[in-house]
């Protein structure tokens, strides 16, 4: 029974923690699938791939009221997808040759199997292979392995067939129809990637509204513009799905009775869970949330002492910046033992890249509604600004939340062209302490860019 001083389960932003600090250490590295994670293979950098070819081939659809004519010809998906997967796929086989046999890690062995916890900081690795289990033991545990798709209880889903994130990038051929069970940030974009691709895309959703985490100005919106490009379906229950002669059927319950939806293929979108279970934390001592989310505390420790977690498997975030921020945090920790930090998940932000975009930081209308707070709010649309008129974008808008007493940002929410890198300023200001008032008028604004957007919405807000 090899016994380590650190072991990591999990190869996505865990991989990292591995630095010169811990060349002396016996360390092991545990993964049971690619290395590099959720973000690397299955979610933000191949997502974003397809997205961006989805831009450019949704252009043409719009490009008329500009005064300019385009056509799109075609759709090659095996080009767009052997590009992404071409770059992405050497990236993961180069992390694990690297960790396995490179001299930086002599002292580092890697388990490539699955592993679960069996006692107090003892986890017993099984290979796919058939090898014989090893059982190891360390002083010093990471849990850093992830989240997995969350599959409704839909009866004769799993008889008809389906795909998750983790598998749709990978078609051989574009689909004629597409059903997307879900109305999250992974339907929005998947829904916009297969749209524009040419795909006929019906959305299936449980409640009344899509992005409905979102600030509700922000998911009505979207909602209306999805509602005008993909078939939605909401406020509607899945009773059970079957396969008929031309691909799958969804039986649906829904305001107006019954109805049936038809498709070549259906994507199950209904969220994330964390891989605490598969891991059987609890056998360790670690606590988990009623989400199955490991606890940790503000240094990212979890109930047990030497054990750290980070990334989807305890944050509900669910975002590779906060994994590789709480990494960080984890890497000083175990290195500095006497010397500590906190993880800061004060003004996390998010984005979603589906079609207009939207990104948002901070509290929703709602939340700080909730909490009791003192607030103003001030909107500015893009049709508002020089560049929203070249660009025609007669739908987006930015909303801000502010103390009307001190003019601190309390929130920043964008639906628009490139909201993603718009709201950037917004997070700054939140993160440094910078007032509204500050902020709008203390620095020079390019004329006619698209950060005005953000100067306008600033002037807006009803300060004292």
């Amino acid at each position: 029974m090899p016994h380590y001083d650190l072991v990591i389960i999990g190869t996505g932003s865990g991989n990292s923690i591995l630095g010169p600090e811990f060349a002396d250490l016996r360390t092991a590295i545990v993964e049971k699938g690619v290395f590099g994670g959720t973000c690397l293979n299955v979610g933000c950098i191949p997502t974003k791939m397809f997205v961006y070819a989805a831009d450019v081939a949704a252009t043409p659809a719009g490009s008329s009221r500009l005064g300019v004519d385009e056509e799109l010809t075609a759709v090659r998906w095996p080009d767009i997808r052997d590009r992404i997967f071409g770059r992405i796929d050497p990236i993961a086989v180069g992390g694990a040759e690297y960790r396995e046999n490179h001299e930086d890690n002599r002292n580092v062995d890697v388990y490539r199997g699955e592993g679960r916890f069996t006692g107090m900081k003892e986890l017993r690795v099984s290979f796919p292979d058939g090898r014989p289990d090893e059982v190891v033991t360390a002083d010093r545990f990471v849990l850093a392995a992830g989240a997995r798709p969350v599959i409704p209880d839909v009866p004769g889903l799993a008889e008809t067939g389906y795909y998750t994130s983790d598998t749709i990038m990978r078609l051989d051929a574009l689909p004629e129809r597409i059903v997307i069970l879900g109305g999250g940030y992974i339907a929005a974009e998947f829904a916009h990637v297969f749209a524009s691709f040419g795909v006929a895309v019906t959305v299936v959703n449980r409640s009344g509204a899509l992005l409905r985490q979102e600030d509700a100005d922000v998911s009505a919106r979207f909602t209306e513009l999805a509602s005008q490009r993909f078939d939605v379906r909401l406020d509607r229950k899945t009773v059970r799905t079957r396969r008929t002669d031309n691909g799958v059927a969804l039986d649906l319950e829904g305001p107006q009775g019954a109805e049936t939806v038809e498709a070549d293929l259906i994507l199950v979108a209904t969220g994330r869970k964390p891989n605490s279970d598969l891991l059987d934390v609890g056998a360790t001592g670690v606590a988990t949330t009623e989400s199955g989310h490991v606890v940790v505390d503000d240094y990212q420790q979890t109930s047990v002492e030497g054990i750290y977690a980070l990334g989807d498997i305890s944050s509900p975030l669910e975002l590779k910046h906060v994994a590789n921020h709480e990494a960080r945090v984890v890497q000083h920790n175990l290195a500095h033992p006497d010397d500590r930090i906190k993880a800061d998940h004060r003004f996390v932000p998010h984005a979603v890249f589906t079609s207009p975009q939207v990104a948002s930081v901070g509290l929703t209308e709602a939340e700080a509604t909730e909490r009791g707070l003192s607030f103003v709010v001030s909107k500015q649309d893009y049709a508002g600004i020089a560049y929203g008129w070249a660009m025609e974008d007669t739908t987006g808008f930015a909303k801000l939340l502010a103390d009307p007493a001190t003019g601190q940002l309390l929130g920043a929410h964008i639906i628009g062209p490139q909201a993603s890198t718009v709201i950037q300023p917004l997070i700054q200001a939140m993160s440094f302490g910078l007032d509204a008032r500050t902020m709008a008028r203390g620095q020079y604004w390019i004329h006619p860019a698209m950060p005005e957007l953000v100067e306008n919405a600033l002037l807006n807000l009803p300060l004292d």
